[in-house]
């Protein structure tokens, strides 16, 4: 055991670095497993294609980390209209050499009486911040709602004008945090904001998700971000202190306004349930229903029967007190 007084060879800095590794590891076997596991995807498309209602029956059976966010009201669109879903790392299939953490979530849907979008699709961008933190961020998918069928209640539609309105304001500034934090809100910010309050997070709609956003990291920045990050490992695995430099505190007032009017903030974990659980086990989960439409069909065939034998029993006890002469009814078959 080493003395009290004994200094440590390692620093924090060797802990991360190893950290990263394992990371590295993970990150080429998703990479290959997408190589590998895509023609299979593909095969299965074709194959569950020609099943009548697949896809919702799968949602039907969903684990409980995806079904907590469904609604009833959700869950009557997704069971009627709902035709296929399908995820994809878009940014390695090209055959360029991007993450293959980021992902992009496509729902086909049948004409329905909620809103006239045949496919809506959100992507996820697996990028790191120039803290070094690294997260999924998206942007809102608009969807074009039927009259009086919004089941957002407004919130989709708010949170992509107010994304408009920032994107215009970055191009204006040239700093879209900047801008979002020294400027006061916006009236489509504070209607959001009130909306968000008044509806709480029990009554959101699961396509409340196509509205998340996530941390506010553009690809230049994450670009920044690895390449330092990069520098500083080989610096230190070569035995070379990287330059340390002052810590700038450069936080805003207005930093936590911008979390706030998150309509989803759990989007990014719903996007990993999709990609990570569903969608790879949806066979199995396909199964499940079937296994539980048996099992109910079973159990109210069951109670058929015994309400038929209770009725039969009543009806024999009844005539043998009115004629003792007539034979008693036969019990009926369900």
């Amino acid at each position: 055991m080493a003395a009290p007084t004994e200094e440590a060879n390692v620093t924090y800095e060797d802990l991360a670095d190893l950290e990263r590794d394992f990371d590295d590891v993970e990150t080429e076997i998703i990479r290959r497993q997408a190589a590998l596991t895509k023609p299979l995807y593909e095969k299965r498309q074709k194959v569950i294609a020609k099943i009548p209602n697949f896809w919702p029956l799968v949602f039907e059976q969903a684990p409980p980390d995806i079904d907590q966010y469904i609604l009833p009201s959700d869950s009557a669109v997704l069971l009627s209209s709902l035709n296929s879903i399908s995820v994809s790392r878009f940014e390695i299939e090209d055959g360029t050499d991007g993450d293959p953490r980021s992902i992009a979530i496509q729902m086909n849907f049948a004409d329905n009486e909620y809103f006239e979008d045949k496919v809506l699709e959100k992507k996820f961008w697996y990028r790191h911040s120039k803290d070094g933190d690294a997260s999924l961020v998206s942007e809102p998918v608009p969807i074009k709602w039927k009259a009086g069928k919004d089941l957002t209640q407004g919130m989709l539609d708010l949170v992509v004008k107010v994304w408009e309105q920032e994107k215009s304001q970055a191009q204006t500034n040239g700093d879209s945090k900047k801008a979002k934090k020294t400027q006061e809100w916006s009236p489509d910010q504070k209607a959001l904001m009130e909306k968000i309050q008044a509806t709480g997070l029990g009554g959101v709609s699961f396509f409340c998700w196509f509205g998340y956003r996530g941390e506010n990291i553009s690809a230049e920045e994450s670009r920044l971000a690895i390449e330092k990050i990069q520098k500083e490992r080989a610096q230190r695995a070569s035995g070379e202190a990287p330059e340390l430099k002052a810590v700038v505190e450069a936080e805003e007032e207005d930093e936590d306004e911008e979390t706030s009017l998150e309509i989803f903030p759990d989007g990014d974990e719903l996007a990993v349930a999709i990609s990570d659980e569903l969608w790879p086990n949806a066979i199995r989960y396909f199964t499940q229903a079937q296994e539980a439409d048996a099992v109910s069909d079973v159990d109210f065939e069951e109670e058929d029967e015994d309400d038929m034998d209770e009725e039969d029993d009543d009806d024999d006890e009844d005539e043998g007190e009115a004629s003792t002469k007539e034979p008693p009814l036969k019990k009926r078959k369900a």
